[in-house]
């Protein structure tokens, strides 16, 4: 059985139980939920019909036909394009209106004739002092298409401006080319925010309390005060004392006296005063189930109303029984009704049914922020989640505090600097950060623009170009780049040459240094890569940034960037703990392999592209060491290389440490972040999933973890280094931490100066490098059995 752990993007595994997933969900759970399986599944269903009919082709940059790359697509998990273009949109409430005011004109659909419009004078003059003074939103890369235009008539470049509408006219009927048109100024800043706060005020205003808290609620205020009043009921018809529990010697006895011996004067009346509420209580309760259950002391005892008749009659012996020891029952558990102890047991749950739930709380937190432009960023916390008023909520009360789940929710709006956010906790990983990232560096790929007003454009068009979702591709292919958008390249001629890149450089250095510092035991992810990339960009800088490739879709060669990111490692780490304890071949390897030309060179050539060879044999012959035997084909076999190829590249950092010129930064803070992702290590570990597959998942995500450990420890010294050893040792000497001991003796071996063999052991066997693939079983997993 091989062991195939997936890369984060291995769409074509996930694709049937995804599917099945999402059909399950789509037929259970509450309607929220029902309702949003049930949309996934309709955009699943588009994919698998558009690949059955041929008219999408997984794996291309156009994989719609008949669609240019630069259309923005809707995309679901694991890169697959549903055909649908994102902005081909139902006009919006403003459209509506300024359609209505429009004379008669040409276009075959609204939407045509509200883009055409917007090409005439008017419409030109309407988009041009919305630019002007900010007050616009580009939701959508398109959006910012026929406002270009409007920019290059402007400014005197009437043939680009006549190009770009040639390439937009095919699309005029069903895409929209305008920005949203707003009515405050919207400039752009070095804050930031996760969700826009109309869709956090959303998020809260559908917030539903639980069904067990209804249920709860509906126990305490509804079924309570019926059954404290149906025992009252029956406690009337007791003579003498009431009845209750006696424990003598083990044994549990009834004493007191018996129902249904007396029938005071308007108890007839109040008995059916009472089944009738108690037949109301069960239309209007629809949450909690208490009244059904056949053995409950409410059941019992309302059955017995039922039989009993106005003056007990209907009840023989047996039940008469029943009532005495029920009212036992409660009595001595709960108090005689209006007993003190029965009075206070009922006021503390009236206290509990009163609080107000944090889905009410969240509804007053929603209003709160309709104060404030939806397609914005919350400038503070406090004004929206200060202690609510009982002014604006009677019926919650004066004083109460919102809860943390709801200021966690609203903090998705905050608008603050990045770091900020990685504090409170709002960006909690890389592929957050790497969607937050980009409304800052918008403010440096457009730097080299001095129209301000061009400039705002294309930052604003830039941020909304990082919102796409990439997709799925083979062949080396890479993703739509920013510049192919036809309006993009029409403002390439306003950017001025040998512009100053300082303050690029600066945001790519703390870009930077906020993703080691705030997730170091996690490698850098695709998304955040490619921001790094945009901004090294910016700030002239060349980087060989490479992307995690998924296994599944690895087409068995690597382009020359990861060749130039494995040798900047090796020159870099010569002799350090990670280059012995990776094997890392010594730079002369590097500068020994000669630059193929003429005939060879174009051997290596494939699907356009230059690809290492050298690189790519050197990942395979190593692959070996996790079962990966070079002839036979599984997606474990492509992850084994995959690894190998972050090991030599160490996946970007060496790159990023070098390039930056970030090596004293880095020395620095390498004791306290290693020591991080060890504990991160350690306590992944310890909480393995029993699933198969989930455990693979963590098995993988510590090897790379460590990966990262040990490239921080060689910045440390070497007392450092012992230091972490011996708590390594330590840690591992007990209880399920002890299977990974191997791992650690393989350390404390390359530490004292030994290597791995080409099997990855050491130390007769004791040792052992840790690889996150392996073809065949993994070795950590031994107690968790593969799927048959």
């Amino acid at each position: 059985m091989h062991e195939e752990p997936r890369a984060a993007a291995s769409p074509f595994y996930a694709v049937g139980r995804l599917w099945a997933a999402l059909q399950t969900a789509a037929t259970s759970g509450d309607e929220a939920t029902r309702a949003r399986a049930t949309a996934k599944v309709d955009r699943w269903r588009a994919v698998l019909d558009g690949m059955a009919s041929g008219e999408l082709t997984i794996g291309s940059r156009t994989p719609v036909v008949d669609t240019p790359a630069w259309v923005t697509l809707e995309v679901v998990t694991g890169g697959f394009a549903t055909g649908r273009y994102l902005a081909e949109q139902p006009l919006d409430d403003d459209e509506r209106a300024k359609l209505a005011e429009l004379p008669p004109g040409p276009g075959s659909t609204p939407r045509e004739r509200l883009n055409l419009w917007y090409l005439s004078d008017a419409g030109q003059a309407e988009l041009l002092s919305a630019l002007v003074s900010e007050q616009y939103r580009i939701g959508l890369p398109e959006h910012a298409a026929l406002a270009v235009v409007a920019l290059l008539v402007d400014r005197g470049h009437g043939e680009a401006a006549l190009d770009l509408v040639a390439a937009l006219r095919p699309y005029l009927h069903r895409l929209r080319f305008t920005p949203q048109l707003t009515d405050r100024s919207m400039p752009t800043g070095t804050a930031v925010h996760l969700e826009p706060v109309g869709r956090v005020a959303a998020t809260l205003r559908a917030a539903t309390p639980p069904a067990q808290l209804i249920a709860m609620r509906e126990t305490l205020t509804l079924w309570h005060p019926l059954y404290d009043d149906l025992v009252a009921l029956w406690a009337e018809t007791v003579d003498g004392e009431l009845p209750h529990l006696v424990t003598s010697k083990g044994a549990v006895s009834v004493e007191g006296g018996w129902p249904a011996r007396r029938f005071p004067d308007g108890w007839a009346a109040r008995r059916t005063e009472w089944l009738s509420r108690c037949a109301a209580t069960v239309d209007q309760a629809t949450a909690s189930s208490r009244h059904q259950h056949p053995k409950s002391n409410f059941t019992r005892l309302r059955r017995a109303l039922e039989l009993a008749g106005n003056d007990g009659a209907g009840l023989s012996g047996r039940d008469v029984g029943w009532v005495r020891r029920t009212l036992a029952n409660t009595v001595t558990r709960h108090g005689a009704p209006g007993s003190e102890a029965r009075a206070a047991l009922r006021a503390v749950q009236a206290v509990i049914a009163g609080r107000p739930t944090h889905a009410a709380l969240a509804h007053v937190v929603a209003g709160r922020l309709d104060r404030f432009p939806a397609d914005g960023g919350l400038p503070a916390l406090d004004p929206v989640v200060g202690d609510i008023a009982d002014a604006e909520a009677p019926a919650i009360g004066d004083g109460v505090a919102v809860p943390a789940s709801v200021v966690r929710t609203v903090s998705r709006a905050l608008e603050a600097p990045v770091e900020e956010l990685i504090e409170r906790g709002v960006i909690g990983s890389g592929e957050v950060l790497a969607r937050v990232l980009p409304q800052v560096t918008a403010q440096y790929v457009s730097a080299s623009i001095d129209d301000a007003v061009i400039a705002g454009l294309y930052a604003r068009t830039y941020t909304a170009f990082r919102r796409r979702r990439s997709l799925l591709l083979l062949n080396l292919k890479h993703q739509v780049r920013f510049e192919e958008l036809p309006w993009v390249a029409a403002l390439s001629g306003f950017r001025a040459q040998g512009h100053s890149t300082h303050a690029a450089r600066q945001a790519l250095h703390r870009a930077v240094r906020l993703a080691l510092d705030s997730f170091p035991e996690r490698i850098l992810p695709n998304p955040l890569v490619r921001e790094f990339g945009a901004l090294a960009t910016a700030a002239d800088v060349r980087l060989a940034l490479v992307e995690e490739v998924a296994a599944d879709i690895f087409m068995g060669t690597f382009t020359t960037k990861w060749r130039t990111a494995a040798k900047v490692a090796s020159e870099s780490l010569q002799g350090s703990l990670y280059a012995r304890y990776y094997d890392l071949p010594d730079p002369e390897f590097w500068a020994s392999t000669p630059e193929p030309n003429g005939w060879a060179r174009r051997l290596q050539r494939r699907w356009g592209k230059e690809t290492a060879t050298d690189f790519t044999a050197l990942c395979n012959g190593r692959a070996a060491e996790a079962g990966r035997d070079g002839h036979s084909w599984s997606v474990a076999a492509n992850g084994a290389v995959l690894e190998q190829s972050q090991i030599l590249t160490t996946h970007n950092l060496a790159v990023l440490t070098v390039g930056l010129d970030l090596e004293s930064a880095v020395r620095e803070r390498a004791p306290e972040l290693a020591e991080r992702v060890l504990t991160w290590v350690l306590q992944t570990h310890a909480h393995l999933p029993s699933q198969h597959h989930a455990a693979l998942q963590a098995v993988k995500n510590i090897s790379y973890a460590w990966r990262q450990a040990l490239y921080l420890l060689s910045y440390c010294d070497h007392e450092a280094q012992v230091a972490t050893m011996n708590h390594l040792l330590e840690a591992t000497a007990t209880g399920t931490a002890r299977q990974l001991r191997p791992v650690v003796n393989g350390l404390v071996h390359v530490l004292a100066g030994g290597r791995f063999d080409t099997a990855g052991i050491a130390d007769g066997g004791t040792g052992r490098r840790l690889l996150g693939w392996s073809v065949g079983q993994h070795w950590l997993l031994g107690r968790i059995a593969a799927p048959r």
